[in-house]
Order: structure tokens, then C-alpha cells, then sequence
């Protein structure tokens, strides 16, 4: 990088990488591994990832935001390098993960942080939120849902089986979890296939592969059906405690519709709603316009100071819809 001096004389600014470490931390009987990066007096970012994935996913975004705050990014129980007792011994629920990772941010002392939540983090998140609101400075809900217009029609074999928890049923869920459908369907729908590495995809199908992995992903399947029940919490969260909240969303999601992102507007009239050009795992094609939209964002509301020059600066608090293409630039 390139300045000039007061003598109008370029001088020559070292820009140094962004240095991301990988700890882990004892909460109760389960190790949750976690990446973090960033200065440690910085505003805190909590990446939560989803299905079928870890907190690799987040690997183009913490270079992103690491300038400006200190970003935590954990592996959910069940995933990624997080060391959780084998089922029987540990009980795969989304009330246990959110359990999990509210210890972990107790261990951590985080007492103020904002929420990225995507997928199956949305769920843990919001029960987290909801269990300290005080301590919630924002949440960017990348393709996170908390609405019933935002389920698609994918969904049915998981309603069916949350109807019927039968042996059959069981199985018939089992297709999501083949390696054809986390490449296909998680990461390559909607997205186009020359801007996707194949880096997250074929480790996401390692981590299916391991022994007992498929059986813990079942038993999440099946209780995914506690997270629509509470639903209704959630929004209640939102009218009570109104948090800054951007829903940054892949608009060709197969799974979770942009109807979930603009219903978050329902509840809180000031969200903002940005749709991409992208498919569920956006951060694959959009790390740069997901993390310039957060930086603005969280500028925005008081959460630190973006160091870098956006060009899309703050302009107010009014409720927004943005339609990006596929290259970043406005629609």
C-alpha cells in the first residue's frame, strides 16, 4: 500500500495479514474448538456456523472484519474439531448446543457481542440471545431463518419425519447428508460453480464421514423441529429487546427463502435486508460484499469503527432492501 508524505513523497505502508489462531476451550465435558482473530480489545463478532459445516466456512470473513473487531468463531457440538461425548453419552439437541456455546461465551467473558447466525447457528443463537439479551450489541442473520414463510418445500421429507419419527422416516433424511447433496444442494445451488471452492464442500463430506457422524446429524434433524416451535419466542425477542439486526441473505437458497429474511422486518421495522445473487452458502461467492455490508452495518450502530474506506457508508437507520448481482454491484 502506497501513501503520501507531507513532502508529497510516496512512502510505502507494510499491510500486515490477519493472524487467526485455534484454541480450545473446556466447557463442562465437551472441548469446543474455535478459530479467533483480531485485536483482543476489539468489539466482539461471534460467527455461529450451520449444517453441514464448521467454523471453516468463516474463513474468507474473519480476514474481513479481523481489522476492526475480535472475531470468535466456534465449532457447534457434533461438528468440525469440537470433541463432544459419542450419542447416549451426550444428548445432540438444539437447547444442549445453545447450552454449549452460552458456557463458551461465559468462559471467554464475553459479556458484549454481535451475533452472525447461519442456518443451524440461527436456532443455538437466538436461544443464546434470548437467555442474555443485554449482552447482544447486533445480529447479521445470514441465511439464518426464524420464520415459517422462509421454510421452503425441500423441507418435507424433515416435516415427515418430525410428524412420524418412524425407522423409515429416519432414513428417508438420510439422502441430506450424502456427500452428492452437500455438494450439490448446500454449495453449489444457486451459486455459480466457478466462483466455489472445492475446499469447504469436501471437508464438510470428511467430517459426514466419520464414524457416528451421520447418527448425531439425524438426531439434530429430528429435533429441528423444536426450533419452529419456538418461533414465536424469537419474534417476541425481537419486539422486546429490538437489537440492530441485518438480514444478509443467498436469494437462491433452496432451503430458506428470501420471504424469511424480509419477515424479520415484521418484528423489526428498521432491519435491513440485503439479498445476493448467491445460493445457501454465500460466504462461498460473497465474503468481500458480506463483510463490507457487516462492517457499514455495525458502524452503523455503534459497534466499533470500520477502519477501511467503504465506499457504501452508513446513510441512516430507515429500513433497506438491497438486491446485489452476482459481482457485488447494486441492482
Amino acid at each position: 500500500m502506497w501513501m503520501w508524505s507531507g513532502s508529497l513523497r510516496p512512502v510505502q505502508l507494510e499491510v500486515l495479514p490477519v493472524q487467526v489462531e485455534f484454541h480450545s476451550q473446556k466447557v463442562g465435558d465437551v472441548d469446543v474448538f474455535y478459530r479467533v482473530a483480531g485485536p483482543a480489545d476489539a468489539p466482539v463478532v461471534l460467527l455461529l456456523h450451520g449444517f453441514p459445516t464448521a467454523s471453516h466456512m468463516f474463513r474468507d470473513l474473519i480476514p474481513e472484519l479481523a481489522e476492526t473487531y475480535r472475531v470468535i468463531a466456534p465449532d457447534l457440538p457434533g461438528f468440525g474439531n469440537t470433541v463432544a461425548a459419542p450419542r447416549g453419552k451426550f444428548t445432540y439437541s438444539f437447547d444442549h448446543l445453545a447450552q454449549i456455546i452460552g458456557g463458551f461465551t461465559e468462559a471467554l467473558h464475553l459479556d458484549r457481542f454481535a451475533l452472525y447466525i447461519f442456518d443451524y447457528g440461527a436456532p443455538v443463537g437466538l436461544r443464546v440471545a434470548m437467555a442474555h439479551p443485554e449482552r447482544i450489541s447486533a445480529i447479521i442473520s445470514q441465511n439464518g431463518n426464524a420464520y415459517l414463510e422462509g421454510l421452503s418445500d425441500a423441507w418435507a421429507p424433515w416435516r415427515t419425519y418430525w410428524a412420524s419419527p418412524t425407522p423409515e422416516n429416519r432414513e428417508a433424511c438420510r439422502v441430506s447428508l450424502t456427500a452428492e447433496s452437500i455438494r450439490l444442494d448446500q454449495y453449489l445451488h444457486g451459486a455459480d460453480p466457478s466462483l466455489v471452492s472445492p475446499d469447504g464442500y469436501t471437508l464438510d463430506i470428511a467430517y459426514m464421514a466419520r464414524p457416528g457422524a451421520q447418527e448425531i446429524q439425524l438426531d439434530l434433524i429430528l429435533d429441528y423441529a423444536s426450533n419452529l416451535a419456538l418461533y414465536p419466542a424469537f419474534q417476541a425477542y425481537f419486539r422486546a429487546h429490538r437489537p440492530p439486526l441485518l438480514a444478509i441473505w443467498g436469494r437462491h437458497d433452496p432451503h430458506f427463502l428470501p420471504a424469511g429474511a424480509r419477515a424479520y422486518q415484521r418484528d423489526l421495522p428498521q432491519a435491513e435486508i440485503v439479498l445476493l445473487e448467491a445460493g445457501h452458502f454465500a460466504l462461498e461467492t460473497h465474503a468481500a460484499e458480506i463483510g463490507n455490508s457487516m462492517r457499514r452495518f455495525l458502524a452503523a450502530h455503534g459497534v466499533g469503527q470500520s477502519r477501511r474506506s467503504d465506499s457504501d457508508a452508513a446513510s441512516g437507520t430507515q429500513p433497506v432492501v438491497t438486491t446485489f448481482q452476482t459481482n457485488g454491484a447494486r441492482a
